[in-house]
């Protein structure tokens, strides 16, 4: 599912559901950090790590602790750039090589509406108009959901070449479905903050895909290098 929505140099690896394997194979560093985590986080913490190792694999990176740092984004080792995301009972991990890309960022939700409140909180006014105009063509969409993912999708880009908070209100992203189709498309978040510097250009525009799949919505975002 995530595989489709970034571009070929990026390697993907996706789990459904729980693994206790995976559970047994943290490294005692990463086990530090979840010792006192409820079950369901342990799981969360694992799963997604091993994704990510089994993705590094196919870089031909040996496997190593994937230890959250600042913001809790993960530290991958040097000459790779990647993202994680989980939700209830799905997994994913996005990595290549930092020649091939500046960043990257994916995200998962639950395909359903998201809870009472939590739209108001994160978009826009204008996000929110171009929202209704969407569910009057395709009721069928969560589309307050697949902006939300869009905006985690923004951030975890951004946050590799910042270090900085990016707020929900500071990137306008426009989604929009592909000709023919209700559940792929697109989207486009211009930056309402100076952008990241890549290389000597700066970047004031992000974009991505999306998809619904599988009771699934997943967003991913990518940053070319200038």
């Amino acid at each position: 599912m995530i595989e489709e929505l970034l571009p070929e140099p990026v390697v993907t690896v996706e789990a459904y559901g729980h693994d206790e394997a995976a559970v047994a194979s943290l490294y005692p560093e990463e086990e530090a950090v979840v010792a006192k985590a409820v079950d369901k986080r342990r799981q969360e913490f694992a799963v997604v790590r091993s994704c990510a190792r089994r993705a590094m694999e196919k870089l031909g990176v040996p496997p190593r602790p994937i230890l959250p740092g600042e913001r809790g984004a993960p530290g991958w080792p040097a000459g790779l750039v990647g993202s994680m995301t989980h939700c209830d009972g799905y997994s994913a991990a996005a990595l290549v090589r930092a020649a091939d890309l500046a960043s990257l960022g994916i995200d998962a939700e639950p395909h359903q509406t998201l809870p009472e409140g939590v739209l108001p909180a994160v978009a826009l006014p204008a996000e929110e108009e171009r929202l209704r105009r969407l569910a009057d063509e395709h009721p069928d969409i969560h589309w307050d959901r697949l902006l939300f993912s869009a905006k985690e999708s923004v951030y975890k880009a951004w946050f590799p070449l910042t270090g900085e908070w990016l707020d929900f209100t500071e990137a306008d992203i426009d989604v929009f479905a592909d000709p023919g189709e209700r559940h792929s498309g697109g989207l486009r978040a211009r930056l309402l903050v100076p952008g990241p510097l890549v290389g000597d250009r700066r970047i004031d525009v992000f974009e991505g895909r999306w998809t619904v799949q599988r009771g699934l919505v997943a967003s991913a975002v990518s940053v070319p290098h200038a």
